[in-house]
Protein backbone atom coordinates (compact mmCIF):
# COMPACT_ATOMS: atom_id res chain seq x y z
CA UNK A 1 0.00 0.00 0.00
CA UNK A 2 2.90 2.65 0.43
CA UNK A 3 3.98 2.08 -2.83
CA UNK A 4 0.80 2.84 -3.97
CA UNK A 5 0.46 6.34 -1.79
CA UNK A 6 4.07 7.13 -2.97
CA UNK A 7 2.47 7.44 -6.50
CA UNK A 8 -0.72 8.88 -5.59
CA UNK A 9 1.04 11.45 -3.84
CA UNK A 10 3.82 12.20 -6.96
CA UNK A 11 0.43 12.62 -9.11
CA UNK A 12 -0.78 14.64 -6.78
CA UNK A 13 1.56 16.83 -6.43
CA UNK A 14 1.63 17.55 -10.36
CA UNK A 15 -2.14 18.01 -10.34
CA UNK A 16 -1.77 20.84 -7.87
CA UNK A 17 1.50 22.49 -8.99
CA UNK A 18 1.32 22.33 -12.90
CA UNK A 19 3.02 25.86 -12.98
CA UNK A 20 5.72 24.15 -10.79
CA UNK A 21 5.83 21.06 -13.71
CA UNK A 22 5.51 23.55 -16.52
CA UNK A 23 8.72 25.34 -15.41
CA UNK A 24 10.63 22.20 -14.63
CA UNK A 25 9.90 21.33 -18.64
CA UNK A 26 10.91 24.88 -19.25
CA UNK A 27 14.02 24.27 -17.11
CA UNK A 28 15.09 21.49 -19.50
CA UNK A 29 15.34 23.37 -22.28
CA UNK A 30 11.57 22.25 -23.53
CA UNK A 31 8.92 24.33 -25.47
CA UNK A 32 5.45 23.76 -24.10
CA UNK A 33 2.27 24.53 -26.07
CA UNK A 34 -1.24 25.23 -24.14
CA UNK A 35 -3.90 23.19 -24.94
CA UNK A 36 -7.20 24.61 -23.97
CA UNK A 37 -10.52 22.68 -23.85
CA UNK A 38 -10.83 20.53 -26.04
CA UNK A 39 -10.41 17.60 -28.52
CA UNK A 40 -6.61 19.22 -28.97
CA UNK A 41 -4.68 17.15 -31.17
CA UNK A 42 -1.94 17.03 -29.00
CA UNK A 43 0.18 14.36 -30.73
CA UNK A 44 0.74 17.40 -33.42
CA UNK A 45 2.55 18.92 -30.35
CA UNK A 46 4.17 16.41 -28.65
CA UNK A 47 5.51 15.29 -32.68
CA UNK A 48 6.74 18.72 -32.73
CA UNK A 49 9.45 17.82 -30.16
CA UNK A 50 7.32 19.69 -27.46
CA UNK A 51 5.23 19.39 -24.39
CA UNK A 52 1.56 19.34 -25.01
CA UNK A 53 0.12 21.34 -21.55
CA UNK A 54 -3.53 21.38 -20.59
CA UNK A 55 -5.49 24.42 -19.62
CA UNK A 56 -8.80 24.18 -18.08
CA UNK A 57 -8.80 26.92 -15.97
CA UNK A 58 -8.14 27.36 -12.26
CA UNK A 59 -9.95 25.82 -9.59
CA UNK A 60 -10.61 28.20 -6.89
CA UNK A 61 -9.04 31.22 -9.01
CA UNK A 62 -10.44 34.55 -8.94
CA UNK A 63 -11.58 36.81 -12.20
CA UNK A 64 -10.37 40.20 -12.20
CA UNK A 65 -8.64 41.02 -15.41
CA UNK A 66 -10.57 38.90 -17.81
CA UNK A 67 -14.07 40.82 -16.43
CA UNK A 68 -12.97 43.62 -19.38
CA UNK A 69 -13.78 40.66 -22.00
CA UNK A 70 -16.38 38.53 -20.95
CA UNK A 71 -19.81 39.37 -19.31
CA UNK A 72 -20.12 37.96 -15.96
CA UNK A 73 -22.61 34.82 -16.98
CA UNK A 74 -19.99 33.30 -18.77
CA UNK A 75 -18.27 29.70 -18.18
CA UNK A 76 -15.46 30.38 -15.81
CA UNK A 77 -13.32 27.95 -17.63
CA UNK A 78 -12.92 30.32 -20.10
CA UNK A 79 -12.77 32.99 -18.49
CA UNK A 80 -10.15 31.87 -15.83
CA UNK A 81 -7.92 30.71 -19.06
CA UNK A 82 -7.62 34.25 -20.28
CA UNK A 83 -7.33 35.58 -16.34
CA UNK A 84 -4.11 33.13 -16.23
CA UNK A 85 -3.28 34.85 -19.85
CA UNK A 86 -3.41 37.98 -18.78
CA UNK A 87 -1.99 37.83 -15.08
CA UNK A 88 1.28 35.79 -16.62
CA UNK A 89 0.37 32.30 -15.40
CA UNK A 90 0.96 31.52 -19.18
CA UNK A 91 4.16 33.40 -20.17
CA UNK A 92 5.85 30.19 -20.17
CA UNK A 93 4.33 28.98 -22.66
CA UNK A 94 5.81 29.26 -26.35
CA UNK A 95 1.77 29.00 -27.64
CA UNK A 96 -1.36 28.22 -27.48
CA UNK A 97 -4.09 25.89 -29.65
CA UNK A 98 -7.60 26.98 -28.50
CA UNK A 99 -10.35 25.35 -29.98
CA UNK A 100 -14.06 27.19 -30.91
CA UNK A 101 -15.66 24.12 -29.96
CA UNK A 102 -18.92 25.49 -28.63
CA UNK A 103 -20.41 29.25 -28.46
CA UNK A 104 -18.61 30.55 -25.39
CA UNK A 105 -15.38 29.07 -27.08
CA UNK A 106 -16.10 30.80 -30.23
CA UNK A 107 -15.22 34.64 -29.13
CA UNK A 108 -12.91 33.52 -26.01
CA UNK A 109 -11.01 32.42 -28.84
CA UNK A 110 -10.94 35.46 -30.35
CA UNK A 111 -10.78 37.57 -27.03
CA UNK A 112 -7.35 35.57 -26.27
CA UNK A 113 -6.02 36.64 -29.30
CA UNK A 114 -6.43 40.22 -28.65
CA UNK A 115 -5.53 40.13 -24.86
CA UNK A 116 -2.14 37.73 -24.96
CA UNK A 117 -0.56 39.04 -28.52
CA UNK A 118 2.35 37.96 -26.75
CA UNK A 119 0.89 34.56 -27.31
CA UNK A 120 1.50 32.96 -30.28
CA UNK A 121 -1.83 31.71 -31.38
CA UNK A 122 -3.50 28.88 -33.08
CA UNK A 123 -7.15 28.49 -33.68
CA UNK A 124 -8.59 25.17 -34.22
CA UNK A 125 -12.27 25.02 -35.70
CA UNK A 126 -13.73 21.52 -35.45
CA UNK A 127 -16.78 20.49 -37.53
CA UNK A 128 -19.94 19.71 -36.58
CA UNK A 129 -20.41 17.15 -39.57
CA UNK A 130 -17.41 15.42 -38.26
CA UNK A 131 -17.95 12.05 -39.53
CA UNK A 132 -18.61 12.48 -42.65
CA UNK A 133 -15.54 12.43 -45.47
CA UNK A 134 -15.92 16.37 -46.15
CA UNK A 135 -15.74 17.06 -42.45
CA UNK A 136 -12.94 14.44 -41.57
CA UNK A 137 -11.07 16.69 -44.53
CA UNK A 138 -12.25 20.04 -42.87
CA UNK A 139 -10.76 18.56 -39.80
CA UNK A 140 -7.33 17.34 -41.83
CA UNK A 141 -6.67 20.85 -43.26
CA UNK A 142 -7.14 22.39 -39.85
CA UNK A 143 -4.68 20.27 -38.16
CA UNK A 144 -2.35 20.64 -40.92
CA UNK A 145 -2.63 24.86 -40.74
CA UNK A 146 -1.49 24.02 -36.59
CA UNK A 147 0.89 21.24 -37.83
CA UNK A 148 2.95 24.23 -40.22
CA UNK A 149 2.53 26.85 -36.94
CA UNK A 150 3.72 24.32 -34.30
CA UNK A 151 6.45 23.65 -36.95
CA UNK A 152 7.57 27.33 -37.17
CA UNK A 153 7.66 27.77 -33.46
CA UNK A 154 9.56 24.35 -32.87
CA UNK A 155 11.90 24.46 -35.82
CA UNK A 156 10.90 20.91 -35.96
CA UNK A 157 9.45 19.18 -39.18
CA UNK A 158 6.86 17.20 -38.18
CA UNK A 159 6.54 14.31 -40.46
CA UNK A 160 4.97 10.57 -40.47
CA UNK A 161 7.39 8.95 -38.47
CA UNK A 162 7.33 11.29 -35.68
CA UNK A 163 3.47 11.54 -35.85
CA UNK A 164 2.82 8.03 -36.13
CA UNK A 165 5.27 7.63 -32.87
CA UNK A 166 3.34 10.29 -31.23
CA UNK A 167 0.06 8.40 -31.59
CA UNK A 168 1.66 5.43 -30.46
CA UNK A 169 2.38 7.35 -27.36
CA UNK A 170 -0.96 8.61 -27.06
CA UNK A 171 -2.99 5.47 -27.60
CA UNK A 172 -0.62 3.84 -25.15
CA UNK A 173 -1.22 6.39 -22.35
CA UNK A 174 -5.64 6.51 -23.41
CA UNK A 175 -5.27 2.42 -22.37
CA UNK A 176 -3.21 3.21 -19.41
CA UNK A 177 -6.22 5.67 -18.19
CA UNK A 178 -9.07 4.04 -19.49
CA UNK A 179 -7.74 1.20 -17.36
CA UNK A 180 -7.27 3.12 -14.26
CA UNK A 181 -10.82 4.06 -14.54
CA UNK A 182 -11.90 0.63 -14.22
CA UNK A 183 -9.81 -0.03 -11.37
CA UNK A 184 -10.77 3.35 -9.36
CA UNK A 185 -14.35 1.67 -9.82
CA UNK A 186 -12.94 -1.76 -8.12
CA UNK A 187 -11.09 -1.06 -5.60
CA UNK A 188 -12.52 2.38 -4.45
CA UNK A 189 -11.46 1.39 -0.69
CA UNK A 190 -7.86 2.43 -2.16
CA UNK A 191 -8.62 5.20 -4.84
CA UNK A 192 -10.75 7.37 -3.42
CA UNK A 193 -12.42 10.14 -5.52
CA UNK A 194 -9.80 12.59 -4.62
CA UNK A 195 -7.10 10.69 -5.65
CA UNK A 196 -8.67 9.36 -9.01
CA UNK A 197 -9.15 13.07 -9.82
CA UNK A 198 -5.33 13.96 -9.55
CA UNK A 199 -4.31 10.91 -11.47
CA UNK A 200 -6.29 12.09 -14.04
CA UNK A 201 -6.03 15.67 -13.62
CA UNK A 202 -2.33 15.17 -14.06
CA UNK A 203 -2.16 14.16 -17.46
CA UNK A 204 -2.98 17.45 -18.71
CA UNK A 205 0.29 18.63 -17.34
CA UNK A 206 3.13 15.58 -17.95
CA UNK A 207 4.77 14.07 -21.28
CA UNK A 208 2.50 10.86 -22.02
CA UNK A 209 5.19 8.15 -22.08
CA UNK A 210 6.22 9.98 -18.46
CA UNK A 211 2.82 9.58 -17.56
CA UNK A 212 2.02 6.29 -18.73
CA UNK A 213 4.80 4.84 -17.34
CA UNK A 214 3.89 6.04 -14.09
CA UNK A 215 0.28 5.04 -14.35
CA UNK A 216 1.33 1.48 -15.74
CA UNK A 217 2.91 0.85 -12.62
CA UNK A 218 0.31 1.99 -10.18
CA UNK A 219 -2.00 0.23 -11.67
CA UNK A 220 0.26 -2.99 -11.30
CA UNK A 221 0.25 -2.09 -8.10
CA UNK A 222 -4.02 -1.64 -7.72
CA UNK A 223 -4.38 -5.12 -10.10
CA UNK A 224 -1.80 -6.78 -7.37
CA UNK A 225 -3.97 -5.77 -4.39
CA UNK A 226 -6.96 -7.93 -2.96
CA UNK A 227 -10.61 -6.54 -3.83
CA UNK A 228 -12.52 -5.39 -0.14
CA UNK A 229 -16.23 -5.70 -0.12
CA UNK A 230 -17.20 -1.81 -0.58
CA UNK A 231 -19.52 -0.13 2.83
CA UNK A 232 -20.72 3.18 0.77
CA UNK A 233 -22.68 3.44 -2.36
CA UNK A 234 -21.28 4.10 -6.11
CA UNK A 235 -21.86 6.68 -8.26
CA UNK A 236 -21.64 7.69 -12.26
CA UNK A 237 -20.19 11.85 -12.48
CA UNK A 238 -21.30 13.62 -15.40
CA UNK A 239 -20.44 17.02 -16.88
CA UNK A 240 -17.30 19.05 -18.03
CA UNK A 241 -14.96 19.39 -14.97
CA UNK A 242 -15.00 18.07 -11.51
CA UNK A 243 -11.21 18.40 -9.84
CA UNK A 244 -12.15 20.65 -6.52
CA UNK A 245 -10.42 18.83 -3.89
CA UNK A 246 -12.94 20.50 -1.12
CA UNK A 247 -16.22 19.38 -3.34
CA UNK A 248 -14.08 15.62 -3.83
CA UNK A 249 -13.58 15.50 -0.17
CA UNK A 250 -17.01 15.86 0.69
CA UNK A 251 -17.64 12.63 -1.75
CA UNK A 252 -14.93 11.07 0.05
CA UNK A 253 -16.16 11.94 3.68
CA UNK A 254 -19.70 10.60 2.39
CA UNK A 255 -18.31 7.33 1.19
CA UNK A 256 -19.51 8.05 -2.70
CA UNK A 257 -17.40 6.09 -4.86
CA UNK A 258 -16.67 7.19 -8.20
CA UNK A 259 -16.56 4.23 -10.53
CA UNK A 260 -16.89 5.44 -13.54
CA UNK A 261 -17.69 8.97 -15.02
CA UNK A 262 -18.82 10.63 -18.40
CA UNK A 263 -16.62 14.14 -17.68
CA UNK A 264 -15.30 16.29 -20.37
CA UNK A 265 -12.06 16.75 -17.96
CA UNK A 266 -11.51 12.76 -17.78
CA UNK A 267 -13.17 10.11 -19.53
CA UNK A 268 -14.84 12.12 -22.98
CA UNK A 269 -11.97 12.81 -24.78
CA UNK A 270 -9.97 9.09 -23.88
CA UNK A 271 -12.75 6.71 -24.98
CA UNK A 272 -11.38 6.50 -28.91
CA UNK A 273 -7.85 5.36 -30.05
CA UNK A 274 -6.15 6.68 -33.12
CA UNK A 275 -5.24 4.10 -36.46
CA UNK A 276 -1.53 3.65 -35.85
CA UNK A 277 1.34 2.55 -38.86
CA UNK A 278 -0.42 4.03 -41.28
CA UNK A 279 0.63 5.94 -44.25
CA UNK A 280 -1.41 8.78 -43.34
CA UNK A 281 -1.00 10.12 -39.92
CA UNK A 282 -2.84 13.12 -40.20
CA UNK A 283 -6.07 11.61 -41.66
CA UNK A 284 -6.02 9.19 -38.58
CA UNK A 285 -6.40 12.22 -36.42
CA UNK A 286 -9.04 13.51 -38.14
CA UNK A 287 -11.06 10.08 -38.43
CA UNK A 288 -10.19 9.75 -34.85
CA UNK A 289 -11.95 13.13 -34.01
CA UNK A 290 -15.00 11.97 -36.24
CA UNK A 291 -15.38 9.05 -34.17
CA UNK A 292 -16.06 10.64 -30.91
CA UNK A 293 -19.24 10.49 -29.82
CA UNK A 294 -21.83 11.00 -26.85
CA UNK A 295 -20.88 13.99 -25.82
CA UNK A 296 -22.78 16.83 -25.44
CA UNK A 297 -20.99 19.93 -27.72
CA UNK A 298 -21.00 17.09 -30.51
CA UNK A 299 -23.66 17.20 -33.06
CA UNK A 300 -25.56 13.81 -33.05
CA UNK A 301 -27.82 13.29 -36.17
CA UNK A 302 -29.45 10.25 -34.56
CA UNK A 303 -30.97 13.06 -31.85
CA UNK A 304 -29.52 12.52 -28.49
CA UNK A 305 -28.23 9.02 -27.84
CA UNK A 306 -26.48 10.28 -24.61
CA UNK A 307 -28.95 9.34 -21.88
CA UNK A 308 -29.56 5.67 -23.07
CA UNK A 309 -25.06 5.96 -22.90
CA UNK A 310 -25.09 6.64 -19.64
CA UNK A 311 -27.87 4.66 -18.64
CA UNK A 312 -25.47 1.93 -20.08
CA UNK A 313 -22.32 3.62 -18.51
CA UNK A 314 -24.17 3.21 -14.75
CA UNK A 315 -25.32 -0.34 -15.66
CA UNK A 316 -21.97 -1.35 -16.65
CA UNK A 317 -20.03 -0.22 -13.91
CA UNK A 318 -23.14 -1.25 -10.96
CA UNK A 319 -23.55 2.41 -9.89
CA UNK A 320 -26.14 2.98 -7.33
CA UNK A 321 -26.93 6.53 -9.01
CA UNK A 322 -25.36 9.23 -11.46
CA UNK A 323 -23.82 12.79 -9.61
CA UNK A 324 -24.48 15.22 -12.90
CA UNK A 325 -21.93 18.06 -12.63
CA UNK A 326 -23.88 21.60 -14.24
CA UNK A 327 -21.02 24.18 -14.60
CA UNK A 328 -22.66 28.05 -14.66
CA UNK A 329 -23.75 28.99 -17.54
CA UNK A 330 -22.87 26.43 -19.98
CA UNK A 331 -26.08 26.31 -22.21
CA UNK A 332 -25.44 23.42 -24.23
CA UNK A 333 -25.17 21.27 -20.33
CA UNK A 334 -28.21 23.16 -19.25
CA UNK A 335 -30.22 22.18 -22.43
CA UNK A 336 -29.48 18.58 -22.50
CA UNK A 337 -30.20 18.35 -18.75
CA UNK A 338 -33.93 17.27 -19.37
CA UNK A 339 -32.99 14.48 -21.71
CA UNK A 340 -30.73 12.96 -19.23
CA UNK A 341 -33.23 13.62 -16.33
CA UNK A 342 -35.70 11.53 -18.20
CA UNK A 343 -33.93 8.84 -19.80
CA UNK A 344 -32.21 8.58 -15.99
CA UNK A 345 -36.19 8.62 -14.70
CA UNK A 346 -37.04 5.90 -17.08
CA UNK A 347 -34.08 3.38 -16.44
CA UNK A 348 -34.93 4.12 -12.63
CA UNK A 349 -31.57 5.39 -11.54
CA UNK A 350 -31.67 7.99 -8.51
CA UNK A 351 -29.61 10.90 -9.52
CA UNK A 352 -28.30 14.34 -8.48
CA UNK A 353 -27.83 17.93 -10.22
CA UNK A 354 -25.39 19.95 -8.74
CA UNK A 355 -24.32 23.45 -10.15
CA UNK A 356 -20.66 24.87 -9.85
CA UNK A 357 -18.14 27.45 -10.99
CA UNK A 358 -14.51 27.44 -10.38
CA UNK A 359 -14.63 30.26 -8.74
CA UNK A 360 -16.59 28.38 -6.00
CA UNK A 361 -14.80 27.60 -2.83
CA UNK A 362 -17.67 27.06 -0.17
CA UNK A 363 -19.82 24.10 -1.04
CA UNK A 364 -21.89 23.98 1.67
CA UNK A 365 -25.06 23.12 -0.53
CA UNK A 366 -23.49 20.85 -2.15
CA UNK A 367 -22.25 18.77 0.71
CA UNK A 368 -25.73 18.95 1.96
CA UNK A 369 -26.84 18.01 -1.04
CA UNK A 370 -24.61 14.79 -1.55
CA UNK A 371 -24.88 14.03 2.01
CA UNK A 372 -28.67 13.32 1.14
CA UNK A 373 -28.17 11.75 -1.90
CA UNK A 374 -26.44 9.21 -0.10
CA UNK A 375 -28.45 8.85 2.65
CA UNK A 376 -31.38 8.02 -0.19
CA UNK A 377 -28.93 5.61 -2.25
CA UNK A 378 -28.39 4.25 1.39
CA UNK A 379 -32.24 3.12 1.51
CA UNK A 380 -32.50 1.68 -2.04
Amino acid sequence: MSNIQTLLSAFDAIAKNPKKQLDDYISQGKKAIGCFPYYVPEELVYASGMVPFGVWGKTGGKINLAKEYFAAFYCTIAQLNLEMGLDGTLDGLSGVIAPSICDTLRPFTQNFRVACPDIPFMFLAHPQNRKKEYGVKFTEQQYNKIKIKLEEISGIKITNDNLNEAIKIYNENRKARRRFIELAGQYPHIITATSRSVVLKSAFFMLKDEHTKMLNELNGLIEASPIEPWKGKKVVTSGIVLDSPSLLKIFDDNQLAIVADDMAHESRAIRVDVQENTNHPMQALAEQFGNQDYDTLLYDPELNKRPGYLVEKVKKSQADGVVIMIMQFCDPEEIEFPSLKKGLEEAGIPYIKIGMDQQMTNFGQAQTSLQAFADVLSTL
